[in-house]
């Protein structure tokens, strides 16, 4: 029987080895989910690891993805602090570029563009602007001509269905404040302004956050905390919010609270006073009476004598 050799690769596990010592691969098939990274990047000597491998990571993700600082704090056991670094990198050396631009909308949004080789794309944007002469295509032979079919006979066109368009349903007004005040008002600005510390979705353009503000100070006038509106305005918002002026503008209309009841006035209550003691007119002891008279025993004693049998015959 032969000997069974340990130190041999299996089929399934092919390792392919340098010479001598070093970083010996396994390869394997990584269809599908793989990205295609250059050495230019994985092999980069000026990046540290972490810019690096964040590099990878943005170049592996869709587009549309949100690659800020706190999202990838999120995801990344990084701090923002070497998350932040790492992109300061990647921005020096021309892996991403990040700018601000704004919106139809008027909203001002940020754009992360990452650049998978950055010195192949500024060569390319040299040669459109004229700076290296680019290479003349070849000429492509032009077809021979192909014979005009014969026109289909074209079919009766069908009266178009008649479409009611139903008006779209008008926003409820803002709630307004009873008494104005430029405390609660300025209280309310620095509220709206601050929603997008909370999310950077709710950004909202000057123009908003003053037709808004008298929406908020109604709530601060109800006696509603700011942070209780702030947890309102920003709860379970919508994946795909587009709009955030027009939800914050719904929710205040819709979600406004009753104004806060006045406090029930307390009132300690009073002990009833105790009953006055009296002297009674004919024995002289204590007893307690709301008029002065007679004491029980005495009262008792007068009845019994009124109703004495020769009392009656006497009168």
């Amino acid at each position: 029987m032969d000997e069974r050799q340990f130190s041999a690769p299996t089929r399934a596990l092919q390792v392919v080895r340098g010479s001598g010592s070093g970083v010996a691969k396994v390869h394997e098939s990584q269809h599908p989910g793989y990205t295609i990274v250059g050495n230019h990047l994985a092999q980069h000597r000026e990046l540290s690891f972490t810019a690096i491998g964040l590099g990878t990571h943005i170049q592996s993700l869709p587009e549309g993805s949100p690659v800020d600082i706190r999202t990838l704090a999120a995801k990344f056991p990084e701090g923002r602090e070497r998350i932040a670094a790492a992109l300061r990198e990647l921005e020096t050396y021309g892996y991403i570029e990040r700018r601000r631009e704004r919106t139809a909308g008027g909203r001002i949004v940020s754009l992360t563009i990452s650049y998978n080789n950055p010195e192949a794309t500024r060569a390319r944007l040299a040669r459109l602007a004229g700076k290296e002469p680019m290479p003349e295509p070849e000429p492509v032979p032009e077809p021979e001509p192909k014979p005009k079919p014969e026109p289909a006979p074209k079919p009766k066109p069908e009266p178009e269905p008649v479409v009611r368009e139903t008006p779209a349903p008008t926003p409820p007004p803002l709630p307004h404040p009873q008494a104005p005040s430029p405390d609660r008002t300025r209280a309310a600005t620095d509220l709206l302004a601050g929603l997008r510390r909370d999310d950077p979705r709710l950004l909202l353009a000057e123009r908003d956050v003053r037709r808004l503000a008298p929406g908020v100070a109604s709530w601060l006038e109800r006696g509603v905390a700011p942070d209780a509106v702030r947890r309102t305005l920003t709860a379970s918002l919508p994946p795909d919010l587009r709009h955030p002026a027009a939800l914050l503008a719904h929710r205040l209309s819709a979600l406004l609270p009753p104004p806060l009841p006045a406090a029930p006035d307390a009132v300690a209550p009073t002990a009833p006073r105790p009953i006055p003691l009296q002297n009674c007119d004919r024995c002289d002891r204590a007893y307690r009476a709301p008029e002065p008279g007679t004491c029980r025993g005495c009262t008792a004693m007068a009845t019994a004598a009124a109703t004495a049998p020769g009392r009656r015959q006497a009168a």
